[in-house]
């Protein structure tokens, strides 16, 4: 199997200017690619690793190194709520999290575009395994954004 990464780059610049444009930041792929990463890793935070595998196995390779990209065993942190995951994505985003996730309405907004923009690589199944594993808080999240 020949690796084509001009392919992968291609496909995923497209995606990042998808992205963007669906996050209202015009042609800012910087800040849509830190956001994107930024809740891609919060989620796998939130989820187990073997359902982090199952879903990476859906996303095309572009998704896949964004999701992979920096992840270790370390043991996870508590995510109850909104907030929390907010502060969680906020976390990964570092010192530029000021700017790209100004208010937690803003972030909140940047989250749903996100899952809404995913769901077009997941199975129902595999958001439906999703949901139970997120905090009470959350599962409304993939109901709203991910099935409808």
């Amino acid at each position: 199997m020949a690796l084509n990464f001009n392919k992968y780059a291609a496909e995923g610049n497209s995606f990042l200017k998808e992205y963007a444009k669906g996050l209202n930041l015009g042609e800012d792929t910087a800040t849509a690619g830190r956001i994107l990463s930024a809740v891609l890793h919060g989620l796998r935070d939130v989820i187990s690793t073997e359902e982090s595998l199952q879903l990476i196995a859906q996303f095309p390779m572009f998704l896949k190194a964004v999701y992979v990209q920096g992840w270790s065993s370390k043991k996870k942190r508590k995510v109850k709520n909104m907030t929390d995951f907010i502060d969680r994505v906020r976390d990964y985003d570092g010192v530029t999290s000021v700017h790209d996730f100004k208010s937690d309405e803003l972030a909140e907004r940047y989250i749903d575009a996100t899952f809404i923009l995913l769901r077009r690589y997941i199975s129902l199944g595999e958001l439906e395994d999703i949901r139970t594993e997120l905090p009470k808080d959350l599962k409304s999240m993939v109901y709203h954004n991910f099935m409808f």
